[in-house]
């Protein structure tokens, strides 16, 4: 196609984009919706057509992560019963009595900020920004490669064309992305009951973790067991006053655990050479073949040794915090007859994750997930029996501290090291101590 003289390709691009927009073009509106994982709802399409055609106009860079929010807003409140007044009052029991069983299994101190009762649309709009931290690096990445593709790909006679069309492209992919999350955290939002449920203490009072529980989404949880609904609350109440606590006594590990998340996400690269084939194969009436190759996570190249080595050790640490928690609830709550019941399905749901957890870890290439779970919770029960509760609690006093893989496989050092905290003595330092006892016993020049 022969550029037209005195026309800018940018707004020839623009105009291109537009028509397809409004359903002139090649491309259904419905079907592009549904690409960016929207069910095909005429609110839904004309909200995603409108950010789109917004999109066309921002000269802005980065993804703008305000639709994300606006999204997953959308679906949670949705899903959100406003009238929950008796599960209110029983959680906010359930929490008391947590409160003073934990105080039986660990020496570790209660919260200073009192937990608090979320709704979905609550729970979304405090925890967006941790997703969209952990999603930037793969949008970011995502963009680039598009238009890295786009230029190579482009005839000579388009470059002018492409030359203007590079930031378009990268604002219309990162609304697709932000809205494409916001759909995979508005889903999550009924599926969680607390607020480290998937692991990371994702509600704060300034500095300080926050214990938080969604009462619909324990009601929800609750209708799939055969156990009363008030044992339920309680295991629950007490598994996140324990998460919490943990966060709160152990001050580093926040922002550890965060810091390594990123880290990971940021090794983040995608395969161009299989962009280039997605490209190549697109059919442009048929947008949920991008959407597919998006959240499939087929565009993700395999993991490097070093992403390797850094996801072993995140996986460690969610562990052995996983594991730590399992070990300090099943001692706070064995009066519950149900106890055992309720801890494995807890940990058969964590251990697989629900349908919107694992749309977010295709979408951003990491699973949340801690794989040696028992292990860890067998390691922690082992310690506390050997050393009770304060000697174990006591290894979360410094990271340097901390259980190793090694230690997850097999305790037997680690106990042996805590039973006998005093260092063999050698031949030196018996010599160096009867030098030290032969100059105090030496007589005082008056």
């Amino acid at each position: 196609m022969d550029e037209q003289p005195g026309r800018d390709p940018e707004d020839e691009f623009r105009e291109m984009l537009r028509a397809f927009l409004s359903g002139e073009g090649d491309i259904d509106p419905a079907r592009l919706a549904s690409a960016a994982g929207l069910p095909n709802d005429p609110e839904m399409v004309a909200q995603l057509i409108s950010q789109l055609q917004g999109a066309l106009q921002s000269s802005g860079e980065g993804v703008n992560w305000g639709l994300a929010l606006d999204q997953a807003k959308g679906i949670a409140s949705r899903t959100t019963v406003v009238s929950l007044g008796e599960e209110r009052a029983q959680l906010e029991q359930a929490l008391n009595i947590a409160t003073l069983w934990l105080a039986e299994a660990t020496s570790i101190s209660d919260l200073s900020a009192p937990p608090r009762l979320a709704s979905r649309t609550e729970w979304v709009t405090t925890t967006m920004s941790i997703w969209t931290q952990l999603a930037e690096p793969v949008a970011t990445s995502i963009a680039d490669a598009l238009t890295s593709v786009l230029q190579e790909q482009a005839p000579d006679e388009l470059d002018g064309m492409v030359a203007g069309a590079s930031q378009l492209v990268r604002n219309v992919g990162g609304t697709l992305f932000a809205m494409q999350l916001g759909q995979v955290v508005g889903q999550l939002s009924s599926e969680v009951v607390s607020g480290g449920d998937i692991g990371i203490p994702l509600f704060t009072v300034g500095d300080e973790v926050q214990a938080a529980m969604i009462p619909q989404n324990v009601g929800a949880f609750a209708s799939g067991l055969d156990i009363p609904l008030d044992q339920v609350q309680l295991y629950l109440a007490v598994r996140e006053i324990a998460h919490a606590r943990l966060f709160r006594h152990a001050k580093w590990l926040r922002l550890r655990l965060l810091t390594s998340i990123s880290a990971f996400a940021h090794g983040i690269r995608i395969d161009t050479e299989r962009l280039e084939e997605v490209a190549g194969d697109l059919d442009p009436t048929n947008p949920e073949q991008l959407r597919e190759a998006l959240t499939s996570g087929a565009l993700i190249p395999p993991k490097t040794e070093d992403q390797l080595a850094a996801l072993e050790r995140l996986e460690t640490m969610l562990a052995l915090i996983e594991g730590w928690v399992d070990v300090v609830t099943a001692e706070a709550t064995s009066r519950l007859p149900k106890r055992d019941a309720i801890a494995e399905t807890v940990r058969r749901r964590r251990a697989s994750g629900g349908p919107a957890e694992s749309a977010f870890a295709t979408l951003v290439g990491l699973e949340l997930r801690p794989r040696r779970l028992r292990e860890a919770a067998a390691m922690w029960s082992a310690v506390g029996q050997a050393v009770g509760s304060e000697g174990r609690d006591a290894l979360w006093a410094h990271p340097d501290l901390l259980p190793t893989a090694e230690d997850v496989t097999d305790p037997t050092a680690l106990i042996a090291r805590l039973s006998d905290p005093e260092p063999p003595r050698d031949d030196l330092d018996q010599a160096i101590e009867d030098l030290l006892n032969d100059a105090d016993d030496r007589p005082t020049e008056s």
